[in-house]
């Protein structure tokens, strides 16, 4: 991949300095930013150009049922969360569920981390108060620190290039964990077996007993065991700061397009998809494959031109609409867009994110979020797709691997009580790694239905 471009595709790509760019920090040294920016455009690529095509050929899979995507990872990434053991129980958590949902839709599952680069974050306020003191509010590790300090507040650019070499080091553990033997089939299978015999998971236990069947069967016929020896695995993150996704902009010497290569699937986020802002602009102009998120108040006729802005030529897997309506609200909002796009012609890939539309506030003041709405809004989002005979072609979950306590419910009936126990998230909070393995039985049973 070259990263030398000519003049006239390098002005289309820096189009969107001249929009207006929601959520972006306000640096404070722009000396500082211009040398980041600077060194990030030196560095090599963190994906190739190839992979980000076969992912975009996965997802258009996923849009006609052939495949079922997910999506899943920290809600924000942080550099003293890259270690080798929080990347590894992160990717058996995802490598679990995929195992359960793959048996559900009797399709392959495209795994997409939230991870190698889901190190900025919008937010409502620009400013935190605490005690009377008022500073910038985090934005992520990207940006600043989480200590509230007036030093730790301040934007610093350099974590751009920390962001980078963090993205790196995880990227290349993912890669070493995927493809050197951990993901094996057999090895996840046995790791589900453990979680369905603890008694609050009994439910989930026939669920599993089908799947060794299938294992055994598979066995008995000499199947190819090694072709399971490892999985494909891709990285995504949202497309926040463009100070960082522009200089890793290559142009693909294969075809001379341009690809964002910080990740394979880049989104833009409720807060950023302004049909006349800089993220929508700067998406259009890159070959990756594109998530938007929806909430609930997305216009359906705003939504047809982010279509003819990002996806004009209605390319299978370009576009993915990751909606997050809230458990009480997507089976009458959603309906109307879905059959608003289906009968325009466009067929994007249909996500769940089931997170972002069920936070509130605890009694005892956590952020946190109920697993029984989580649930109900996938529930929701299939019930939706199956009544207008579309595709629901994935889910987007916040999860990390270990067991905090963030979420309420789950088979461990985690209370108000309980979230100060572990309760580590800096922004949004996570299932567990147990709550997640129960999403991923309980989805596999609407997949079950489904077909």
């Amino acid at each position: 991949m070259s990263i030398d471009a000519t003049p006239d595709v390098l002005a289309g790509l820096d189009a969107w300095r001249d929009l207006p760019a929601a959520q972006q920090p306000e640096w404070p040294d722009r000396a500082a930013l211009e040398e980041a920016v600077s060194t990030l455009a030196t560095y090599p690529p963190l994906v190739f150009a190839g992979e980000c095509d076969i992912l975009r050929d996965r997802l258009a899979d996923a849009a006609q049922g052939r495949a079922f995507v997910l999506q899943g990872g920290d809600c924000a990434e942080t550099f003293a969360g890259a270690t080798a053991d929080s990347i590894r129980d992160r990717i058996k958590t995802i490598l679990q569920m995929a195992a359960v949902l793959t048996y559900g839709a009797s399709t392959p599952v495209v795994k997409l981390g939230r991870m190698a680069g889901q190190y900025a974050k919008p937010r409502s306020q620009n400013t935190e108060t605490r005690g009377g003191v008022t500073l910038p509010a985090y934005r992520g590790d990207m940006v600043n620190d989480f200590e509230f300090t007036e030093e730790a507040r301040r934007p610093d650019p350099n974590r751009l290039v920390r962001a980078y070499n963090a993205s790196s080091a995880t990227l290349n553990l993912v890669r070493a964990f995927t493809q050197g033997g951990f993901a094996d089939l057999r090895r996840v299978h046995d790791w589900n077996r453990g979680f369905v015999a603890n008694p609050a998971n009994a439910r989930y236990e026939r669920l599993a007993m089908e799947i060794d069947r299938a294992m055994k069967f598979m066995a008995a016929c000499g199947a190819d065991f090694e072709a399971m020896h490892s999985v494909e695995f891709y990285s995504s993150h949202e497309a926040l700061l463009l100070d960082y996704e522009r200089p890793l902009t290559r142009i693909d010497s294969r075809t001379g397009l341009p690809y964002d290569v910080s990740a394979h699937f880049v989104w833009v986020g409720e807060r950023t998809r302004d049909l006349d802002g800089a993220h929508v602009d700067f998406v259009s102009r890159i070959r990756n494959p594109i998530g938007v998120k929806l909430g609930p108040t997305a216009d359906p006729d705003n939504v047809l031109q982010l279509i003819d802005r990002v996806d004009p030529h209605r390319e299978p897997g370009r576009l993915t609409f990751i909606t997050r309506m809230g458990a009480g609200k997507v089976r009458d909002v959603l309906p109307t867009i879905v059959e608003k796009i289906t009968a325009s012609g466009a067929r994007p890939t249909w996500i769940c994110d089931p997170m972002h539309g069920n936070t509130f506030e605890s009694a005892s003041g956590y952020k946190t979020r109920r697993f029984d709405d989580v649930v109900d809004e996938v529930r929701g989002f299939f019930e939706v797709h199956q009544e207008l005979q579309t595709v629901p072609g994935g889910i987007h979950i916040e999860l990390t691997g270990t067991d905090v306590t963030e979420c309420l419910g789950g088979a461990g009936a985690i209370d108000d009580g309980d979230l100060h126990q572990r309760y580590e998230t800096l922004c949004d909070p996570r299932l567990n790694q147990q709550q997640g393995l129960e999403l991923a039985f309980l989805v596999a049973e609407m997949l079950t239905q489904r077909s």
